[in-house]
């Protein structure tokens, strides 16, 4: 792990430190956003007004891999990609199994170079790891030796914090989830979805100004997960950090986000469309489920992602 970076042990690493070209504006990104065809359900997707700063931008980048059995061939996971999330925007990518959304997140975060292309954030350009991003993998796995408010002050230990303020700031980061009476208790005494606000403390704790989730609640049961979807627009909207959301779960991709990113099918995926979600906020993911207009955005990109899906199953038949 290269120095700076903070591994977590809900299975996160917290990196903390005090197609379409680079976008230099907003007014820019829209431009672009139309010349490469992308568009919501009501035309070109609208963005975040001018001046709204990017704080990640993914500039034509491709990633290939050795082919599986065969030394001189390549395979090209994501090819030609172009991606921008701006300052406290809530972005979800959705695609089909296989299509390279866990490689891009990978990228973001600095843990896998482009084989080509480039990656800014907040205006820099990326080399070695985004230490201003806190990474959320699927997996669960906290210390299992230690307590839900140790393994909240873990982050903090290895950033030299003194244990008495870290053991404060972690029992207020558990209220704020909700744990506070659970605080001695011991991974195995939690249920998953007390483990995941575990986890999200864990992230939170260290101030990251960009969130990278990878799938957090695709273990959960859909009641423990909505809850958890609920809590996450809660946490995320009393500092609206940037997040970039990978998910399988396309309901959970439009209730949760400000834009959809749709990705074809692999290999060499990249992105296809992009719908701007203008649906009130605040939300509760069961009740926004019921607006019309969530019915409307769910064909359009269902439309989108359906023609994708039965590719990749194709090819897998194949």
């Amino acid at each position: 792990m290269p120095d700076g970076s903070v591994p977590m042990p809900d299975g996160s690493v917290s990196m903390l430190h005090g197609g379409v070209p680079v976008l230099e504006d907003a007014r820019g990104a829209s431009a672009a956003c139309a010349s490469a065809g992308w568009r919501g359900v009501h035309g070109v997707s609208a963005l975040p007004e001018p001046g709204t700063a990017l704080a990640l931008v993914l500039d034509d980048v491709t990633c290939t891999f050795p082919a599986r059995g065969s030394a001189r061939e390549v395979y090209t996971a994501v090819r030609g990609v172009s991606l921008t999330v701006y300052d406290g925007e809530f972005v979800s990518v959705v695609g089909p199994t296989g299509c390279g959304k866990s490689t891009l997140l990978n990228v973001a975060a600095g843990l896998l170079a482009p084989t080509t292309g480039e990656v800014q954030v907040f205006g820099e350009r990326l080399t070695g790891l985004n230490r201003g991003a806190g990474y959320l993998f699927q997996s669960d796995a906290l210390f299992p030796w230690r307590t839900a408010l140790d393994n909240v002050v873990a982050g903090l230990e290895f950033r030299g914090v003194a244990r008495s303020q870290a053991r404060s700031r972690a029992m207020e980061w558990l209220r704020r989830v909700g744990l506070a009476a659970h605080a001695a208790k011991y991974p195995h005494e939690l249920s998953g979805g007390m483990r995941k606000r575990v986890a999200l403390a864990q992230t939170w704790i260290l101030g990251p100004r960009m969130l990278l989730m990878d799938e957090p609640f695709s273990a959960l049961d859909v009641q423990t997960r909505q809850l958890m979807e609920n809590e996450l627009l809660d946490l995320w909207s009393q500092d609206r950090r940037c997040v970039l959301f990978v998910t399988h779960d396309l309901e959970e991709a439009i209730a949760l986000s400000d834009r959809v990113v749709v990705l074809s099918a692999g290999p060499a995926s990249h992105p296809i469309e992009s719908f701007r979600v203008d649906l009130p906020r605040p939300r509760d993911v069961q009740e926004i489920a019921l607006h019309p207009h969530y019915v409307e955005l769910h064909a359009a990109i269902w439309q989108a992602l359906k023609q994708e899906v039965l590719k990749a199953h194709e090819r897998i038949d194949a």
